[in-house]
């Protein structure tokens, strides 16, 4: 996934009632109308949320008559898994080095302890 992409799906994301959308889309399709149920907010607004999310390729709607039901495309969240593990793993291999480091100095200090 590009920068640029990635991105953009961060962005979308940093929303707390996109979020919650795209958890309540976890759980299976709906349409706008079921949505926006739980928000006080204008369906309109609840179409601008929908709106970030589709440029994002985080959800989807088929083309045709209303009502669409609006689909959560798991394959973003495939891509942003393997962005977030990259930088996991590699704060892995620094908590593995620094785990060593202890070990050494715990070891050397035992060594120094047990010849007085």
């Amino acid at each position: 996934m590009a920068a640029d992409a990635l991105t953009q799906v961060f962005s979308a994301l940093a929303d707390p009632t996109r979020r919650d959308m795209v958890a309540r889309l976890a759980e299976g399709d709906a349409t706008v109308n079921q949505l926006a149920e739980p928000y006080r907010m204008s369906l309109q607004a609840v179409y601008k949320h929908l709106r970030v999310l589709e440029d994002a390729g985080v959800v989807s709607r088929p083309e045709g008559p209303q009502p669409r039901p609006v689909h959560l495309e798991a394959e973003v969240f495939d891509l942003m898994d393997a962005w977030v593990e990259r930088y996991r793993r590699r704060a892995e291999q620094r908590y593995r080095r620094l785990d060593a480091v202890l070990a050494a100095m715990e070891e050397t200090d035992d060594k120094d302890g047990s010849r007085s």
